[in-house]
């Protein structure tokens, strides 16, 4: 099996992100192949503080190795940190109509 997850650090995480997510992920590792990916790109479309924004991105990736991810079994990756994202959403954006 494999698994791709994005997740957004717009906040203070708590037990609901353990119980709804966190804890499934760790498990996935056991069964195949897991890509996790901090979606920061997708936080930036609101008003942001950028120290904050930078901290909690990285309290996020903490949070995701300290709840049993184990950086050897899976990829953790920070999306603008991949320049094909924002590459592809622009090619995309480019022949995609809407509505």
């Amino acid at each position: 099996m494999r698994i791709f997850s994005g997740i957004q650090p717009t906040g203070a995480k708590q037990l609901g992100n353990l119980i709804g997510g966190f804890r499934q992920y760790a498990a996935t590792q056991e069964q195949g192949e897991g890509f996790f990916c901090i979606v920061d790109l997708h936080s930036i479309t609101v008003e942001y503080d950028p120290q904050d924004f930078h901290e909690r991105t990285l309290d996020l990736a903490a949070m995701l190795f300290a709840t049993g991810l184990d950086p050897e079994r899976s990829t953790v990756f920070c999306q603008s940190h991949v320049a094909a994202h924002a590459e592809a959403a622009w090619l995309l954006g480019s022949v995609t109509s809407y509505g």
